[in-house]
């Protein structure tokens, strides 16, 4: 069997679509019984809806089995090669079908996040009017690629990467049917199948398009692990900048959660999707201040000589340098009170009177510096390198430390100033 042998045009996945909810596979939270989505089309009572989610799992079909749900027309575009004018004339289209026979129109754009503000707001008076019914697919967040007005007439639905459980399923339900739309009679073993469904990424259509490959190119009328192995080649990873600003929020969470192996297995799967080893060297430079600060202040150093190691070094080497920063980090005592503390500053700078600079801490050569109005005590003349001096001129805390790692330290040393500047002010009042 050759490729030369199957002249199909059409893939695989688009051949087996699901004709309606009972042989659709996963998202059960959305097809379920009595949910909001099954409402609104056995009801008949939409009039737009925005389906968002990674590849292949199931878009494009939920929305084919609602125009067959409501017997509707079903007109499909991509927003990728469309124009304003071809939607105008679906619409042209959908608006002759309801005047002339009374059908109404399912109205499909897949990628809509590709039609620019100008193009999906020429949508709107269409959808309110009912000229269409109207649905839309993004692999994108809806609230930052499509307008504000397409969302407020929109129901958003949000579609999940499917389950192993629900690949495999779909799998073995569609079996028989896929081997009849290859024209073939081979089998699957089941460590096949399992390997499969597991490492699509929750993929489906890339799941049959791996199926569809394995038949083509078979060698025998058995198709097992290695051959699944083979014809999957790389894993996909959807890497878009919601993939970017989760993974990189996993990561950070994990080692402040002080999980390296969490934190770690962030850190892979960035790599592996791709990831700018110099955007993770700088997220780790700014936990190491923010999340464990003077707790433990040689992670900073450790944190800067990695992101400095890194760029001479590059990849694959890179990824032990830092595996070694992140697993000090998430593994280092914790303290934010830093970070709190400068933030606390900000607040009150922003937010209140800038406090006047006390002339004894003024450089002397500044204009308006007047001596007689206060001498500058140097600390390293005094036993202890501390006097007691206002810096300030208001009350105020903001460094708080905290009782972990080097911070202990510290915060003893804090409190024994403090006494220092009790007995100083006992004596004054003596």
């Amino acid at each position: 069997m050759s490729l030369f042998d199957h002249p199909r045009v059409e893939p695989l996945a688009a051949t087996l679509r699901p004709e309606g909810f009972g042989d659709f596979f996963g998202q059960g939270h959305l097809t379920a019984e009595g949910s909001l989505l099954r409402r609104s089309i056995e009801n008949d009572c939409f009039s737009s809806i925005i389906f968002t989610g990674p590849p292949g799992t199931g878009k494009t079909s939920l929305a084919s089995i609602i125009s067959k749900h409501t017997e509707a027309d079903f007109i499909a575009l991509s927003a990728i090669d469309s124009s304003v004018s071809e939607v105008r004339k679906a619409v042209k289209a959908a608006d002759e079908a309801r005047k002339f026979s009374g059908r109404k129109t399912v109205l499909f754009v897949d990628e809509i996040h590709r039609f620019n503000k100008a193009q999906q707001d020429s949508l709107l008076k269409d959808i309110e009017n009912g000229t269409v019914r109207f649905i839309g697919a993004t692999t994108h967040n809806p609230g930052f690629y499509l307008t504000p007005a397409l969302c407020s007439r929109s129901l958003i639905f949000t579609l999940k990467p499917l389950e192993a459980s629900a690949v495999k399923s779909l799998l073995e339900a569609k079996m028989t049917k896929i081997m009849k739309a290859l024209e073939a009679e081979l089998q699957f073993d089941e460590e096949g199948l399992k390997f499969l469904s597991e490492n699509c990424e929750g993929d489906a259509r890339r799941a049959l398009t791996v199926i569809e490959l394995a038949v083509k190119t078979a060698q025998s009328d058995k198709i097992g692990l290695e051959e699944l192995r083979e014809c999957l080649q790389v894993k996909s990873y959807k890497y878009d900048a919601d993939a970017h600003y989760n993974a990189a929020s996993a990561f950070i969470k994990s080692m402040r959660g002080s999980d390296p192996d969490a934190a770690v297995y962030w850190l892979a799967y960035m790599l592996e999707a791709g990831e700018d080893i110099r955007f993770i060297a700088r997220r780790i430079m700014i936990f190491a201040s923010e999340d464990v600060g003077n707790a433990d202040p040689r992670a900073l150093q450790l944190a800067v000589s990695a992101s400095q190691a890194v760029d001479i070094v590059g990849m694959p080497e890179a990824r032990i340098i830092l595996s070694q920063a992140v697993t000090y980090c998430a593994t280092a005592p914790k303290s934010n009170a830093a970070y709190k503390a400068v933030n606390l500053a900000l607040e009150d700078v922003k937010n209140q009177r800038s406090q006047v600079i006390p002339m004894h801490l003024r450089d002397p050569r500044s204009s308006g510096y007047n001596p007689e109005e206060g001498d500058y005590v140097y600390p390293h003349n005094s036993k202890e390198a501390y006097v007691k001096q206002e810096y300030i001129g208001v009350e105020s805390k903001y460094y708080q430390p905290v009782e972990r790692g080097y911070e202990t330290k510290i915060k003893e040393r804090m409190d024994y100033w403090q006494s220092l500047r009790g007995e100083d002010d006992r004596e004054e009042s003596s």
